[in-house]
Formats: structure tokens, C-alpha cells, sequence
């Protein structure tokens, strides 16, 4: 027996895509969703393709979390968190490459309740993890240091979506959205480290090379 039906909050993508290449972005423009033809170095296009860097990095990451997914079987939470962020970065990207004017009212999008849950899932992972006493250095595990790109990246998608939304309005869930990925992107490499018994790398700054300096009298 089905279980009760329930309704879709989104519309389905209606899509036919048979060729890669139409030659129409050879003079350095491309096409909104709504038809509208903008520069490729517009600040729109600039802030749905640095999201869609972001997802391309965030496939980076999956993979390799799925690939230690034998040995180390609890990282099958984190691989199905970021498969689903993977999809809602889509759902901004569709809502930055449609100009306000042409938004349609099911058109996909982040809201309130994916930053709630992502307000979850720090709350969560963060609870079992060791408190920190420095900045932590990027690295000790390809999982962690591939987590911190993508925080850097989704950093970058943030800023650009603030700069958009000074001359463009915005759904201002998007950067709120942004926002809050960044920080869970830095929670989860950390949660990976800690799953993975990798010890995680701090700051310290008298690493560096003035900070070893001899004092001569």
C-alpha cells in the first residue's frame, strides 16, 4: 500500500538537453533563465557560477567520503548531508540565473527550513567534537582539506551574492543560506578528521620562520 501523497513544493526541471555547445556565448555573453542576455562577467553570472564551482567541489568532497565509506561506514551521514546540500545549491543557482521579474512562484529555492537544518546538523556534529584552542590549518586527511575548499568557495559564492544584492534585489535567503553552509562546512571537517582518528592540525604561531628566530645578545 502507497503511502499518503504529498504535494511537491517545487515544479520538476523541464529540460531537453541534446547539445552542449550553441555557439551563443562566443562574444562573452550568456542567457538567463528568463531570456535576458548578460555579460559572463556580470556580478549575477559571477555569483551562480561560483555556486556552481562550489557544488562542483562538493562533489569532490562526497566522492572521497564515499570512498572510505567501508573502512569507515559513520561517514555515510556526512556523504548523504552533502548529497542533499549538492541539490539545494542547484535550487540557488536557479533562483540567481532568473532575474526577480521572472521568478515563477514554484521555481526552486533555499528557504528558512534548509537553514534551519543545517543549524541542526552543526549543532549536532559539533557536540562531539574536542574544543579548540587555536585556528585550525587546513589538511591532516584529503577529506578535511577538500571540506575546507569547498568552505572557502562557498565563502567566495557569499561575498559575490552580497555584492550582487548591493545593486540587484535578492532573495535574501540565499546569502543567509551561504552563510550558514560556510560554517557547516567548517564543523564537518572537523567532524570528518575526528571520525577518520586523523588529529586535527592548529595554528601555531611561532611555526613560522620569524618566530624561531635566535636572540643574539
Amino acid at each position: 500500500m502507497e503511502g499518503p501523497f504529498v504535494e511537491k513544493m517545487f515544479n520538476e526541471p523541464r529540460l531537453a538537453i541534446n547539445r552542449v555547445y550553441t555557439r551563443g556565448g562566443d562574444k562573452g555573453e550568456t542567457s538567463l533563465a528568463g531570456g535576458e542576455r548578460l555579460p559572463k562577467d556580470a556580478p549575477r553570472i559571477e555569483a551562480y557560477g561560483t555556486v556552481d564551482e562550489l557544488n562542483a567541489y562538493i562533489g569532490v568532497a562526497r566522492q572521497t567520503a564515499e570512498d572510505l565509506l567501508i573502512a569507515h561506514p559513520a561517514l555515510a551521514e556526512l556523504d548523504t548531508i552533502l548529497k542533499r546540500v549538492q541539490h539545494e545549491l542547484f535550487n540557488v543557482g536557479s533562483i540567481l540565473a532568473t532575474l526577480p521579474k521572472d521568478i515563477h512562484p514554484r521555481q526552486p529555492r533555499v528557504t528558512q527550513a534548509e537553514i534551519t537544518q543545517l543549524e541542526k546538523e552543526i549543532d549536532r556534529m559539533n557536540e562531539v567534537l574536542p574544543e579548540l584552542r587555536s585556528f585550525v590549518l587546513p589538511g591532516g586527511c584529503r577529506l578535511n582539506a577538500e571540506l575546507h575548499v569547498c568552505r572557502t568557495v562557498c565563502r567566495r559564492a557569499e561575498r559575490y551574492s552580497v555584492a550582487l544584492s548591493r545593486g540587484e534585489e535578492i532573495d535574501p535567503d540565499i546569502v543567509r543560506y551561504l552563510n550558514r553552509l560556510s560554517d557547516a562546512l567548517f564543523v564537518w571537517s572537523r567532524w570528518a578528521s575526528h571520525t577518520l582518528g586523523v588529529p586535527e592540525i592548529l595554528w601555531e604561531p611561532n611555526r613560522a620562520a620569524s618566530g624561531r628566530q635566535e636572540h643574539q645578545s
